[in-house]
């Protein structure tokens, strides 16, 4: 069994995440030892790994939980994951395009400041109602 400082270490997960998820029923509660020390197993540290790899990739807590369940399942849980995964591309394609129109709107912002100057395009916009 290994304690919480080295399960955060294996598994890149800090110490208060790994907390916080066991709080909220995202992994299982850990086994304690007699004095009430967290323990985990090799099977909970790749658990942690995965729910990680998940928010990694952008991945919603319950969809990570949902993923982490499919894992387990029978290999008919394929298409449930894809469909996840597609939903998910999805999402990450439309705040790519709303990032791009952000972007085009603040250069364009930042092309209309002249330096020294008392007025400030940047700040009128800013302040416009």
């Amino acid at each position: 069994m290994i304690a919480i400082g080295e399960a955060s270490r294996l598994s890149g997960v800090s110490i208060e995440t790994i907390r916080y998820y066991e709080r909220e029923g995202i992994i299982s509660k850990a086994g304690r030892t007699s004095s009430g020390r967290r323990t985990y197993s090799d099977a909970e540290i790749s658990e942690l790994r995965f729910i990680k790899r998940c928010r990694e990739l952008g991945f919603s807590i319950n969809d990570a939980v949902a993923l982490r369940q499919l894992a387990d399942a029978p290999s008919d849980a394929c298409e449930t994951v894809e469909q996840l995964g597609r939903k998910h591309l999805l999402d990450v394609q439309a705040k790519l395009a709303e990032l791009r129109q952000l972007e085009g709107a603040l250069a364009e912002l930042v092309e209309n400041c002249a330096k020294g100057q008392s007025d400030c395009p940047m700040l009128d916009t800013l302040r416009a109602r």
